[in-house]
């Protein structure tokens, strides 16, 4: 079994802590734990099993209120270091969405599925006031709205919502 992480998905939106969760097998227990953009980084590590060659079950909560991120794109990372080396092995990367970055105050989102006829201007005066904020949604999107111009009946998009 290689390493895994479970919590969050693929390009789920977070908050901080960002909760991650999985099973992962280190050497002498140990496996390390990387939140970048890029820019900065919050790094770790924590322990599971009881020892090399045992995988076990993990939950974190990883503060990253120190961190100066500047995109809202953030990459989950474990792995081990290796014993021979120190080498990153068995990484797992989890490309997921920074909220805070997205909207002040970032508390979680709803979700707004598109009728025939609106358009993100719309949707964007609907749940925020104000139609110029549509970048939000489409950030919140990227695997769902590809053309900020072209969205269809049916989709369901995030809409993050803040305090």
């Amino acid at each position: 079994m290689t390493n895994q992480i479970q919590q969050p998905d693929r390009l789920d939106l977070v908050g901080n802590p960002i909760l991650v969760a999985g099973t992962a097998n280190g050497f002498e227990a140990t496996v390390n734990y990387r939140v970048t953009e890029g820019h900065d980084e919050v790094v770790g590590f924590f322990t599971v099993g009881g020892g090399t060659g045992e995988h076990g079950q993990f939950q974190l909560q990883i503060d990253v209120s120190g961190a100066s991120f500047t995109l809202p794109r953030l990459f989950v990372e474990i792995y081990e270091e290796s014993a021979q080396d120190g080498s990153e092995i068995n990484k797992v990367t989890r490309p997921v969405l920074y909220g805070p970055l997205i909207v002040p105050g970032y508390i979680g989102y709803r979700e707004h599925t598109v009728s025939a006829g609106e358009t993100l201007w719309g949707i964007a005066e609907q749940h925020y006031g104000d139609g110029s904020l549509h970048h939000r949604i489409v950030t919140a999107n990227p695997d769902i709205i590809v053309d900020p111009d072209l969205i269809i009946p049916g989709q369901v998009l995030r809409v993050p919502i803040g305090s």
